[in-house]
């Protein structure tokens, strides 16, 4: 429980500063809301991670994945990613929004990779739904207690002496469980020396963080040549583009579907490395599998559209970084980790219906919290109480949904599938994220927050569907 606490501290604490610290961050720079509604998209790489897991499975880094093993070599990788990502990122700013998409982008590329791993040999290591509760609340202890940390921290470092040092501070506590990792034992039949195995590592993971960067350069130039040949900028209506995309992997799906159910053991289709994991998901599961996507899609989508703006509203109301931060400080954690304990403990109690429609609700509660917020007038204890409703909804739902998810893959493609459940549970709702800001210019904050809530409960009703679905044997 401590290791698996030490990798969510790993995770999370990059996660505030390419979302909800950047947010603020690109207002106090002037920068316009819509388009700081598109730097949400930067959190749809966690939900491409399917991508590039079945790499994690398949390959090892060379170095730290001969003396540390495949898993803990990818997660080493990682930190040093995290890392240099966020140090970068401390010195650019709204005057460079491409620059700052550019290093905002590689931070939650490794931070999502650091995720792949450490959930892949978690199911691993604690295959069943009693195992995967205590370990679950401590990974995610772990991850909310660093978001909280980065968040509060950087805020108060940032009101105090400016966002420069508030993201190297944060970036130095990122590599501190890098020599933790180093001190760590040896995986079983490793081969050399520590040393020189920790050297290798480190040139081989210079190599491979310049090659990304350089790519990643390349992708973003494309995509924004693009975006702007398109009249995508601060003052266009993307929501109707988003709602369309949003329908594509529904359909994508239904048309494969039959396909793959019908496929046989021996097809290319379930062998394939790259894609047989994922066909693997659909032939256990069949039709029902569009329906466990659909739940999925939209059980958290309530959280994800509130995170990014969130922030700026309260900035908005009244209250300054400092304020913010010490609602982010203790009151969140404290929230927060009873929130997951919550969870990780009616898992192991309860049936995983009653305990999904808990969490939606309590998620629920949260966002419309906000409304409430923003009709009282200014002072810290009624944010104190919004923060604390918003994330012990978020912490509840969170450990409940992560033990569903687990329980969903087949242990054969625990990492890869994984990756694609989670990786899709947000890819909706980070694709209208993107759009926040614009629908926030139509509607209203009100209207936003209530909008974001009762998403959170539309989950509800597909659960007693749910209750009855059952894979396939696996062949």
């Amino acid at each position: 429980m401590a290791l698996f606490g030490l990798l969510g501290f790993s995770a999370g604490l990059p996660f505030y500063m390419f979302s909800t610290v950047l947010a603020l961050r690109l207002q106090a720079d002037g920068v316009a809301l819509a388009v700081i509604g598109f730097f949400a998209w930067v959190q749809l790489l966690p939900t491409l991670k399917f991508v590039w897991a079945p790499l994690l499975d398949r390959f090892v880094v060379p170095g730290f994945g001969r003396w540390w093993g495949k898993r803990r070599g990818w997660i080493m990788l990682a930190q040093l990613g995290i890392a240099s990502s966020m140090a970068a990122l401390a010195f650019t700013g709204g005057d460079g929004l491409a620059v700052t998409a550019l290093f905002a982008v590689l931070l939650a590329f490794w931070t999502t990779t650091l995720e792949i791993a450490a959930d892949a040999w978690r199911i691993e290591l604690f295959p069943t739904q009693d195992e995967q509760g205590p370990i679950v609340a401590a990974n995610l202890w772990g991850y909310r207690s660093a978001m909280v940390a980065a968040g509060s921290g950087a805020l108060l470092l940032a009101d105090a002496g400016g966002w420069t040092l508030a993201y190297l501070a944060v970036a130095g506590v990122a590599f501190l469980p890098f020599p933790v990792l180093v001190a760590m034992r040896p995986a079983d039949g490793a081969g050399g020396g520590r040393g020189a195995a920790l050297l290798a590592g480190l040139l081989a993971g210079a190599a491979i963080l310049l090659g990304a960067a350089a790519l990643t350069a390349g992708v973003g130039s494309v995509a924004l040549g693009l975006a702007a040949a398109a009249g995508i900028d601060g003052r266009a209506n993307v929501t109707p583009w988003v709602l369309g995309l949003c329908m594509l992997p529904f359909l994508a799906m239904a048309a494969a579907l039959p396909r793959i159910r019908r496929a046989p053991a021996d097809a290319w289709v379930r062998r394939s490395a790259a894609i047989g994991p994922y066909a693997d998901f659909f032939w256990r599961y069949g039709f029902a599998a569009i329906v466990l996507m659909a739940f999925v899609s939209l059980y958290r989508m309530g959280d994800v559209l509130a995170l990014n703006l969130s922030k700026p509203m309260i900035k908005e109301l009244g209250y300054g970084l400092s304020q913010i931060g010490r609602a982010d400080g203790v009151v969140a954690l404290a929230a927060s980790v009873a929130g997951v304990g919550t969870g990780g403990w009616l898992v192991t109690r309860w049936r995983m219906g009653w305990t999904l429609a808990l969490g939606a609700l309590t998620a629920a509660i949260g966002n419309f919290g906000f409304v409430w917020l923003a009709h009282r007038e200014v002072a810290e204890p009624v944010l104190y109480l919004a923060t604390a409703l918003d994330q012990f909804g978020n912490g509840l739902a969170g450990a409940v949904f992560v033990v569903y998810l687990s329980l969903l893959v087949n242990p054969r493609f625990s990492g890869a599938q994984y990756a694609f459940l989670t990786g899709f549970a947000f890819l909706l709702p980070r694709l209208l994220a993107g759009a926040g800001g614009t629908i926030v210019g139509a509607i209203g904050y009100d209207n936003f927050f209530l909008l974001s809530g009762v998403l959170s409960l539309a989950a509800i009703p597909f659960l007693p569907v749910l209750a009855r679905v059952r894979p396939r044997d696996d062949a």
